[in-house]
């Protein structure tokens, strides 16, 4: 058991007992207090919503928590209650969780991405459940005159063994309100935790597939018009002029005409991204009669000049420029490999490394390609938007609502205040709902058309228009000695618009001498981050070519890669290592263990490829079976260390999500262009997702368990997956595979 001290004072706790019936209600400024997250609550007066972050407790000893962070699949909504529940040692089966609307003040930073919601969470939380049940302990031991030491409690209930006293928690909850906030609290160890550990069911799947609204596509208002954008027919144009008169006279039509999303002078921050900031609005009484004065709405584009923007990231103020031209891939290609050709910005540097490889009884040099990617989530982007009163409110998926308040409020020319975010359920995400112009535009179409609008993106909208994972293309080397010892690697990794390079990655810290670089080639496609940013790349290619580092040696793939990290972990050569070697090795370990490596057969033939990325380590091994002349996946063995587990059904659920979703991009994603278009707008159109059938018939989910604090998980399964893919290719067909997608590769 730990203390926890409270880093918050009186100030940032908020009590009250003026609840329908009695009870207690504590909330607290997360911000001022402990990295959180939160969970979801259930039916409370809208005055409630004053509170920054609250825990109540009904007098039936119903707790209902809010959760401030959006939800898009990941299973915080369930997952994050139960920090809440197992330190205030109440049956799960009374907590009620309910989604918040944004508001930073009371929330803190209600932001989701990059594998950080239970890692952020994990003492924040806690300490709230140990704090309300500290109160209550103390409200029954003055209750009942005795000690509060001689308290326990369990699901929920206060017990006093030596007079036999026992009281809901429901009971209490009224007296504890006068109890003053402690100064320190205990959290149970590990070995105690009854809920944290053990499988739930999420909190939201009953709503989900009876139907019940949840997403922004199920919002509605009254008096609400239907509203669709017109965007240039490809990237580099933009309008030139347009004629609204034969649109404005069909059935249903209130309104058509051009905006700019944002104002010249608006610095962007990283989420702003926007391919194409002037557009056409088209607003009427039906999703139909918007899409039929769509259709015949009659516009004159022209190619688009060079432009530049101010964006605003975490390293400061940059400007953005955007080139002219109609792109197409077989440009991409030759730009890249001319890119690659030439010196790149050195990023890491160890030992000499060119002197190493000049000296090498044996180089290794390979070259990888990765396509633009799109997002393909399942839901296809709305927003419902209402500008009243020099107010508005905006519903809709927003995985960084404080960028996209900040967004409205330039745009609109409205104070914070004024401006009210409702964060709904997001059907997927995978980084594509970081960008949400799409409330931007909904926002300005009700202030002019003065009514609710509901802004709907088509299928055909969302795929065309990005913004995409980049084109990538990376140069590998790797020089041995005489004894089939790796002495020097050479990493040489940019693409279209962006580098994937992270240059403090494994194998940086086992090599004496080591060398990275990065380059870029500007692209007026818009880009994104994607599911395991620039790691679904590096993470794939680097896992590929070490297999054939391996094979060069004369070396097994999983000892090969052990004798390096125990390398790093033993006599790590320079600094900045992103990576724990214990914990790298312990994946690797396992897999071999857990997968029977080493038992490959004639219809069975395998890969493996380990990688840490976004605070978690996954080692995954793919057995591969041919029919017919094609691959099939038969299995997939995954060892993960994200520490903790805290809903190990969930956890599992999103492990194997994560590599039917890798192997499906790695076998079939791409995205092609053509004079600045896509060639693919559609499923239907040729845009290729993995299939049932498809489909491992086995995922075996393995969780290391270490006691340590949560790490990332949404993320690290996703990047080791294309490289085991890879390697099972190469053991099954004899043909290794540098360029993605492995099957109907058009890319490289």
């Amino acid at each position: 058991m730990s203390i926890r001290k409270l880093k918050y004072g009186r100030r940032s706790f908020i009590k009250s007992s003026a609840l329908a019936g009695g009870g207690l209600m504590l909330g607290f400024n997360w911000m001022a207090a402990l990295d959180a997250n939160a969970s979801k609550a259930s039916q409370m007066p809208d005055d409630w919503f004053e509170i920054n972050s609250f825990l109540k407790i009904n007098t039936e000893g119903v707790v209902t928590i809010m959760a401030p962070n959006p939800e898009f699949g990941q299973g915080v909504k369930t997952s994050l209650p139960m920090l809440v529940a197992e330190e205030l040692d109440v049956n799960w089966e009374k907590v009620v969780v309910e989604q918040a609307h944004f508001d930073p003040q009371l929330y803190g930073r209600q932001f989701t991405g990059g594998s950080n919601a239970i890692r952020n969470a994990w003492q924040g939380l806690r300490t709230t459940g140990a704090t309300a049940r500290q109160m209550l302990k103390e409200a029954a031991a003055k209750e009942w005159g005795v000690s509060v030491d001689e308290i326990t409690t369990e699901s929920g209930v206060l017990y006093h063994n030596g007079s036999g006293k026992s009281a809901g928690y429901g009971e209490m909850a009224s007296a504890a309100v006068d109890i003053p906030v402690p100064e320190e609290v205990e959290l149970k160890d590990a070995s105690d935790f009854s809920i944290i550990g053990t499988s739930r069911k999420n909190v939201d799947g009953l709503d989900i597939v009876t139907g019940k609204p949840s997403f922004s596509s199920d919002k509605t208002e009254e008096g609400m018009l239907y509203a669709m954008i017109v965007f240039p027919p490809a990237f580099g144009m933009r309008m030139k002029s347009f004629d609204p008169a034969r649109a404005l006279s069909m059935t249903g039509i209130k309104d058509v005409f051009s905006f700019k999303s944002f104002k010249d002078d608006f610095a962007r921050s990283m989420f702003d991204t926007n391919a194409f900031p002037e557009v056409i609005a088209i607003v009427g009484n039906s999703t139909w009669e918007v899409m039929q004065a769509k259709e015949s709405l009659r516009v004159e584009w022209e190619e688009a000049p060079d432009t530049e923007y101010i964006m605003q990231g975490w390293r400061g103020a940059q400007t953005v420029v955007v080139p002219a031209g109609l792109e197409s891939t077989s440009d991409h290609v030759a730009k890249m490999k001319e890119a690659a050709a030439q010196p790149g910005t050195e990023a890491r540097r160890d030992g000499n490394p060119e002197e190493a490889f000049q000296n090498a009884a044996k180089v290794i040099e390979r070259t990888y390609t990765a396509p633009f990617l799109s997002h393909s989530i399942l839901e296809p982007i709305t927003f419902l938007a209402n500008f009243k009163d020099n107010k508005l409110s905006v519903a809709g998926p927003m995985q960084s609502p404080d960028s996209v308040r900040s967004a409205l409020a330039a745009r609109l020319d409205l104070p914070n205040e004024n401006i009210s975010l409702e964060l709904t359920r997001m059907g997927g995400g995978f980084g594509r709902h970081f960008y949400a112009h799409g409330a931007v535009e909904a926002s300005v179409i009700s202030q002019k058309v003065n009514a609710p609008v509901k802004l709907i993106y088509t299928r055909e909208d969302t795929t065309r228009f990005g913004p995409f994972r980049p084109a990538y293309h990376a140069v590998y080397r790797a020089a041995l000695d005489e004894q089939n010892n790796l002495i020097a690697f050479h990493v040489k990794s940019g693409g279209i618009p962006e580098s994937a390079l992270s240059a403090n990655t494994f194998p940086a810290g086992a090599v004496d001498n080591f060398l990275a670089e990065s380059w870029s080639v500007p692209s007026n496609i818009t880009i994104g981050w994607f599911r395991a940013p620039g790691a679904n790349f590096q993470g794939a290619v680097e896992q590929s070519f070490m297999d054939e580092v391996a094979e060069l040696a004369g070396k097994d793939p999983i000892e090969f890669r052990l004798e390096l990290l125990n390398r790093a972990k033993e006599n790590p050569v320079g600094d900045r290592l992103s990576y724990d070697a214990d914990r790298y090795a312990t994946v690797l370990e396992q897999v071999r263990e857990k997968s029977g490596w080493g038992k490959e057969t004639e219809d069975k033939k395998r890969g493996v490829a380990a990688y840490f990325c976004h605070n978690g380590y996954v080692a995954n091994v793919i057995d591969i079976e041919m029919e017919d002349g094609r691959p099939r996946v038969e299995n997939v063995c995954s060892v993960v260390d994200c520490g903790i587990v805290v809903n190990p059904g969930a956890a599992e659920n999103m492990v194997q999500g994560n590599i039917v979703d890798a192997i499906g991009h790695a076998m079939y994603g791409e995205m092609t262009f053509r004079n600045g278009e896509v060639d693919y707008d559609n499923f239907g159109s040729g845009y290729r997702l993995i299939r049932h059938s498809e489909a491992p018939k086995k995922i075996d989910v393995n969780f290391v368990d270490n006691g340590m604090s949560p790490s990332g998980l949404g993320e690290p399964p996703f990047p080791p997956t294309f490289a085991a893919l890879a390697n099972a290719l190469y053991s099954a067909t004899g043909e290794r595979y540098y360029h993605q997608p492995f099957i109907n590769n058009s890319f490289g």
